[in-house]
This record gives structure tokens, sequence and C-alpha cells, in this order.
């Protein structure tokens, strides 16, 4: 894992994109982002049980497993959302991006790749993209039925209240 401040130059999403300014776990924690490196599922296996996660999936990202609505996919993934969930992504293969808001509403990048688990909190905003070789595959966790629901940063959204419980609990000092 690596994090850092976004660079916000033009250019393909799917390069580092990197300021050269690092970004700490520490740093993460602040924000509700929480990163373990976890080598063997059993790791996996503890941390869901361990927060009441019962379901999961796993998802192929790359133009052979998914076709031709690839780029198409990849763009809303990279769209700014929250869920209303806390979301867990185990990367079993390949590498990605995470991108979460930080305090100052700067965009943080997180370079994940096979190992790396990411636990982003109910209410963060953020998005996602694959790196430069288009190949991730991910495990995604859910407490319940697996569900992902994107809710696209809009006017409003603000007071979404998973949104307000969010910056309640992590923005407000």
């Amino acid at each position: 894992m690596k994090a850092y401040f976004y660079d916000n130059l033009p250019g393909d999403q799917r390069l580092p994109h990197d300021s050269g300014k690092e970004v700490t776990l520490d740093q993460l924690a602040k924000v509700g982002v929480l990163y373990f490196r976890i080598p063997e599922l059993e790791g996996v296996n503890a941390l869901a049980a361990s927060r009441g996660y019962k379901n999961r999936d796993e998802v192929t990202i790359s133009p052979s497993a998914m076709g031709d609505i690839y780029e198409t996919k990849v763009k809303q993934f990279f769209d700014e959302h929250l869920h209303e969930d806390e979301e867990i992504r185990y990367i079993r293969d390949g590498a990605g991006y995470f991108d979460v808001r930080s305090e100052g509403d700067e965009w943080i990048r997180i370079k994940l790749v096979k190992d790396d688990l990411i636990i982003l909190p109910a209410g963060i905003y953020h998005r996602f993209t694959t790196d430069d070789t288009d190949y991730i595959q991910a495990m995604r966790l859910f407490k319940e039925e697996p569900k992902w629901t994107p809710l696209n940063r809009t006017e409003g959204l603000d007071e979404n209240p998973y949104r307000q419980e969010y910056v309640t609990q992590f923005l407000k000092a």
C-alpha cells in the first residue's frame, strides 16, 4: 500500500498521479480509512468475523473479464460517490487505486496490490480505478446480502444521514 495526495493534473485516471506528498496510515485513520496487509485468507476470515461480515463475493475488473463494458464500468467506479454501508475490499490479484477525500476535501490516492485490505467507513466520499495494467481481482465483504449501491456526489448529498454521521465522527474534531 502506498498513499499520497493526488496531483490533480489532467491525464489518464489509471496513472499514479503522485503529488510526492505522502500520506501515513495515521492520516488515513483520521478520515476513517483502515488498512491491513493480510497474506492469508484465514486472516481475512478472522477480520470479517470480528466485524460481523457474513457474505462475500469476488469480482475481476479487466477488459478480458468484462468485455465491452469495461471502460464504461471503470469510468462509473471513478465517479465520486459514497455508500451507506462500510466497504471492505481485499485485493486477491492485480492492482488499483482508491481515492478518498481528506479533511480538507483533497483527494488522497491509495494504491492497493495483492494481499492489501482496505476498510472505508459509510459516508466517505471516494472513487476507484484500476491501475494502468487494467486488471484487479478483489473480494468484497458484506454484513448481509451482497449489495453495492453508490450514491454519486451531487448537491444535497451532504445532508444524507450516513454522510452526516461520517462528518460528525471523522471530520469534526
